[in-house]
């Protein structure tokens, strides 16, 4: 077995987005396809807990190295930001149940991993190297607030402003969100926005969850004296 991933590189050559095509949320960017590959690769035992919290630890223990089905130009976004935001040949068509099934329990899973992560890092975060840098409230309201004002949109998910104060508000609307997921996908009907289909939009959600959970880790202080 191998993990099937997927290099994606700005029409510029200005930055690259490695993501693993199966494991949503499992994604990396950097200044070349070599290191961001590298740099992907770094990340598994970082994923890990997510293949745990979806019921998948063993599937995600038994896949092997990483392998390269697709390397292609993207879009000018991920020229700025090293990530994917169009999709790759193997995410336009409708994915079969079972499939589905398994990658919004991965997106769930992600969810609740970046929720446990709020619960136990630190409210204000390491600053970076020139005094920049969300708080962790702040980390969460620009994750959520992503979700309310862009993501959940393109299945026709609306969310009042209140969502981002309102916990179980959240959880209401992430629901609704896997349901207008799954039914997107039964229908064969394209999401809202010219590059996206269902499988981008969810593997999307996924990485910017996990990108500001890791982000949120990396930056605790609640570990110092």
């Amino acid at each position: 077995m191998t993990v099937r991933s997927v290099v994606q590189r700005g029409p510029k050559g200005k930055k690259v987005a490695a993501f693993a095509i199966d494991w949503p949320g499992w994604s990396r960017g950097a200044r070349t396809p070599d290191v961001a590959i590298e740099t992907l690769d770094a990340y598994r035992d970082r994923y890990r807990p997510i293949a745990a919290l979806a019921g998948l630890e063993a599937e995600f223990d038994a896949a092997g190295p990483l392998e390269v089905i697709e390397d292609h130009v993207g879009v000018g976004s991920t020229d700025f930001w090293g990530i994917s935001f169009a999709p790759s040949s193997t995410e336009y068509d409708r994915m079969p149940d079972a499939e589905i099934d398994r990658r919004l329990a991965l997106l769930e899973a992600t969810w609740r991993y970046f929720d446990a992560v709020v619960g136990r890092v630190s409210a204000e975060l390491r600053l970076g190297p020139r005094g920049g840098g969300r708080s962790r409230d702040q980390i969460v309201r620009h994750t959520i607030g992503n979700e309310v004002g862009d993501l959940w949109q393109r299945v026709g998910v609306q969310a009042p402003i209140e969502t981002l104060e309102a916990p179980a508000l959240v959880r209401a609307r992430r629901d609704d969100f896997v349901a207008a997921l799954r039914r997107y996908n039964a229908d064969g009907t394209r999401v809202g926005g010219r590059n996206w289909t269902v499988p981008l939009l969810l593997r999307h959600t996924a990485y910017h969850v996990m990108d500001h959970a890791w982000e949120m880790e990396d930056r605790d202080l609640s570990g110092l004296s």
